[in-house]
């Protein structure tokens, strides 16, 4: 895509949807949850008020203009920097592309508004809908999800269960473990549990190979994915981006961004902006770079920064699965922590 939308993005390549365009409905992090695992980083608007967030005509308008370009791509994606079941209209930007487009449509939703039958029945008209679940109960879903606080566990449940109900298209089940925090085969089974009755016909299981939105947080091993997998039904596949294939990353872009980090460090929105790119592509050639060494990352503030591994700055590396899971040991106060934002990790 060469012309610049406001609201669409890529086609970006995906493992699991191909080239798949972007539809972005909310303001960057606005989310009904703030996970600790996040690639966008910490949410900054926590709500489950549903409103029009983007003006639904200028959204259509922009697919239309897309769609008579020639555009192509495997899927169009409702994803981007929030939450898209927020938007009230959303929707409507699922039967667009139905009624204009032979591309099937994709929702890519955490899943916890699926209570409300306006969201399920507007859902319904999606192609897939992926839903996350990383919890077991109320507990652990406000230890690793930090949801609004009007959401209970039980709550979301339920609505996926319902939608399961009415739903005749594909609902993809993410599962996202973090070592120390959810990832134990009592805690991963206790979960396929539950993922049982929901009923999905796919499961991926997903780690932090991207940098999350709590910087001692690490990646599980592939290995250790691969021996949860069964546990599911049907079982799991690992989809988690350990390493990026050949052709997938935009040719110059992460070279262009590491020479400027080389210069200086910058936050994934300043890149951005200099570069006139998608938060979520920024992210993509990051999440390269720091599995490569070739990026560190340091938190100021509430804020993520990335330097170049060659930079004269105080940075530090991302953690290993080893060194996270000591840090979450010695931290005697990490549960305050991953509850409140404003407490910063001591690492």
């Amino acid at each position: 895509m060469t012309k610049k939308y406001k609201y669409l993005f890529g086609p970006v390549p995906s493992r699991r949807f191909g080239r798949s365009l972007g539809v972005d409905l909310t303001p960057y992090k606005t989310c009904s949850q703030d996970c600790v695992y996040c690639q966008l980083g910490r949410t900054i608007h926590k709500t489950v008020r549903r409103k029009e967030y983007a003006s639904l005509q200028a959204v259509l308008e922009e697919i239309s203009d897309w769609l008579s370009a020639d555009g192509e791509a495997d899927y169009i994606t409702l994803s981007g920097s929030g939450e898209p079941t927020l938007h009230v209209l959303f929707g409507e930007v699922i039967e667009f592309i139905r009624s204009n487009s032979r591309i099937p449509s994709v929702l890519l939703t955490n899943g916890s508004l699926l209570y409300l039958p306006e969201v399920r029945h507007a859902a319904s008209g999606a192609d897939i809908v992926k839903i996350s679940l990383s919890a077991w109960d109320q507990p652990s879903y406000e230890w690793v999800n930090r949801p609004h606080a009007d959401l209970r566990f039980d709550q979301v449940i339920d609505g996926q269960k319902a939608f399961r109900e009415r739903f005749r298209g594909e609902i993809w089940l993410e599962v996202f473990l973090i070592q120390s925090m959810n990832s134990s085969p009592a805690e991963v089974t206790r979960i396929s549990r539950l993922a049982e009755q929901v009923r999905p016909d796919r499961i991926h299981l997903n780690t932090a190979v991207r940098p999350p939105a709590e910087g001692f947080l690490a990646p599980i091993s592939r290995e250790k994915l691969s021996a949860l997998i069964r546990i599911f039904h049907p079982a799991a596949e690992v989809i988690a981006e350990f390493q990026a294939k050949e052709g997938d990353e935009r040719h110059g872009s992460l070279e262009m961004i590491y020479g400027m980090l080389e210069r200086r460090p910058c936050t994934a929105e300043e890149i951005a902006h200099i570069f006139g790119m998608h938060i979520n592509e920024v992210l993509k050639h990051l999440g390269k770079g720091v599995r490569e060494g070739r990026v560190w990352i340091r938190r100021v503030d509430h804020s993520l920064y990335y330097t170049a591994s060659n930079n004269d700055v105080s940075v530090h590396p991302a953690p290993t699965e080893e060194r996270a899971e000591g840090m979450v040991r010695r931290d005697g106060d990490h549960e305050g922590l991953l509850r409140n934002p404003e407490h910063k990790p001591g690492c």
